[in-house]
């Protein structure tokens, strides 16, 4: 069965698929990186782990694989193939593309940014099929965004378009590791949250998801922790919506987890916000942790078709 590599590589493990035509997804796998042996060995672990499963598919699928797709964190140059850098992984310049290719025979292989490439998926086959313009927006340990139009995604002039976690909500805020003062991921991650839930609840412990569940119980102070958040979040919600009209907003991510605990209040406070915007549709992302790997999917099936449908990949 003709089919594509699909691979996801993340701060601790990967997620890789063999995905048929239609968008099936005809075999899973997952491995860890390895990053506690250095950028080296999580390298030589990407390149093992896709070797096993082109051998996967040439003997369980009846030959080997048309293309691969890879989504990797960090700064991606997808014009050159090169993973440019991961503070996660601890990698600077790495020819991925070149690497795999050349480990599995000369196939063609896509690298894409991780987010991007997830948000991608959700905007092809998730949450915002069929919009021709939508915004996603994944809530984790930082915030970030892919820009989709017309199926494909804008990865910008330099890589960096969608970095949304670094819209300036609350000048003169806290230091942010960009540089800048008040950055929205400051306010509005998972991460964010769940720091300021474990200082006012006094549990070292605690996390973004717990403090949801103190919402949901009606505790006072977890209330305003997830007021603080949701009024950050829309502040820089509506700026993006002001600069890119997106017919859906799609919000996915751990915080995104807590559903409408999150998703009826926010819609609200971005209501009370527009003034002469077009309210989008906001949705909870539909592919949860596997949209990264479907994305890396959709990547090298687009390497195959005569019309390019994505500036993340490069013939």
């Amino acid at each position: 069965m003709r089919h594509v590599i699909a691979l996801d590589v993340g701060g601790t493990g990967m997620k890789a698929a063999l995905i048929g035509p239609d968008g099936a997804l005809l075999h899973q796998a997952r491995r860890a990186t390895g990053r506690e042996r250095g950028p080296d060995a999580v390298v030589a672990a990407i390149l093992d782990f896709a070797a096993e499963l082109r051998a996967y598919g040439e003997e369980h699928l009846g030959g080997p694989a048309a293309a691969l797709g890879v989504a990797v964190p960090g700064i991606v140059d997808a014009e050159r193939g090169l993973a440019v850098y991961a503070a996660n992984l601890g990698w600077r310049e790495v020819p991925l593309r070149a690497l795999l290719t050349e480990r599995l025979g000369g196939i063609p292989v896509a690298l894409g940014h991780d987010v991007r490439t997830g948000g991608l998926a959700e905007g092809r086959v998730g949450a915002g099929r069929g919009a021709d313009r939508f915004l996603f927006v994944a809530l984790g340990t930082g915030i970030a965004g892919a820009i989709g139009v017309d199926g494909r995604v804008e990865a910008g002039a330099h890589g960096f378009a969608g970095e949304i976690g670094h819209v300036v909500v609350r000048p003169g805020g806290p230091p942010c590791p960009c540089g800048q003062r008040g950055c929205l991921e400051r306010f509005a991650s998972a991460a964010a949250v769940g720091q300021s839930w474990a200082e006012v609840s006094g549990d070292p412990e605690a996390d973004a998801a717990d403090c949801a569940k103190a919402v949901e119980s009606g505790d006072p102070l977890a209330g305003a922790v997830w007021r603080k958040a949701v009024d950050a979040l829309a502040d820089g919600l509506v700026t993006a919506l002001t600069l890119l009209d997106p017919r859906t907003l799609i919000i996915g991510g751990g915080l995104a987890e807590a559903g409408e605990t999150l998703f009826t209040p926010l819609r609200a406070a971005v209501e009370r916000r527009v003034t002469f915007q077009k309210l989008p549709t906001i949705v909870p992302a539909a592919l949860g942790d596997t949209a990264g790997c479907r994305g890396a999917g959709l990547l090298a099936w687009d390497l195959l078709t005569t019309t390019p449908t994505t500036p993340e990949v490069t013939r």
